[in-house]
């Protein structure tokens, strides 16, 4: 299939994007790297009236260090997590999921905050946010305001953004050196959707755990934070029993959904081993 004809704006700000957006009357697309919206373009599954391409405003790139919190602008490319410096040090679950996201191609092209907007309760970086407790900043015609990720994931491809609002950039507090960072996910092939995938973020006080959050997708609608696992860690030192209580209570933290391909009991199993590996990643980190 081809996709519907469609007019093309490509605003240089925030109000143009806007402006345009009223001007179709609702009937339109934001675009950034494109790498859900043209597939599902050529399938027919959306046919706007008017695209607006996003890629043009300035607001929307860049990353800075300021006050102790990093701002990824929305634009933010999937392959820059792999590389750029700040994103490196102070936001290290985004560089070490980075390599997961699909394939080359897309991550050269797609953007952090294309992913985060649509919400896919199967990809990486929209958990990473809720692990980092980063917040979203939207930007609609009446300003812009921040909702933590907590509140922003709503529902399945559901979250905080409004009609005709634009997702600007994510902050979250920057790590430093007293935090350590694990990612990994379960996929049939590298590149393939996770059967189940995780990270944690944790803060360590000697050789004990101060501060965790750990987040999972692809066990419901919306990534999910396992806060029984957290509670079962919080001041303990990692070994075999602390790591064996976590998995215990992550029983109470999931509830995944029965599939075609994966029985909600296989994924609930698989997401306890990937727990597993996750606290021993920690283990090892510098």
């Amino acid at each position: 299939m081809k996709a519907r004809a469609f007019a093309y704006a490509r605003p240089s700000s925030l109000a143009e994007a806007h402006a345009a957006f009223a001007a179709a009357e609702g009937d339109a697309s934001y675009i950034s790297g494109g790498q859900s919206l043209v597939p599902a373009l050529a399938m027919r599954l959306q046919a706007p009236q008017v695209i607006i391409d996003l890629a043009g405003i300035a607001e929307m790139r860049g990353v800075a260090l300021a006050e102790g919190t990093l701002r990824i602008g929305a634009l933010t490319r999937h392959a820059e997590a792999l590389t750029h410096p700040l994103i490196r040090a102070h936001a290290p679950l985004l560089a070490k999921a980075a390599p997961f996201v699909a394939h080359p191609a897309i991550r050269n092209r797609g953007t952090i905050g294309g992913s985060v907007a649509l919400a896919d309760p199967a990809s990486e970086f929209p958990a990473m946010m809720l692990a980092m407790g980063a917040e979203m900043e939207i930007s609609s015609p009446e300003g812009s305001r921040r909702v933590a990720a907590e509140d922003y994931f709503q529902d399945l491809y559901q979250t905080a953004i409004g009609p005709g609002e634009i997702l600007m950039a994510m902050h979250m507090p920057a790590a430093g050196t007293a935090h350590v960072a694990a990612f990994d996910e379960m996929a049939r092939r590298r590149g393939d959707y996770a059967m189940v995938g995780g990270g944690i973020l944790a803060e360590r006080n000697g050789a004990a755990i101060a501060s965790i959050r750990i987040a999972l997708f692809s066990v419901g609608p919306t990534p999910v934070r396992a806060r029984g696992a957290e509670a079962a860690l919080s001041g303990r030192v990692l070994d075999a029993q602390s790591i064996a209580d976590a998995q215990n209570a992550l029983d109470g933290d999931i509830d995944p959904l029965d599939d075609a391909e994966i029985p909600a009991a296989m994924r609930r199993h698989l997401a306890r081993v990937l727990l597993g590996r996750l606290l021993r990643q920690l283990e090892i980190a510098p």
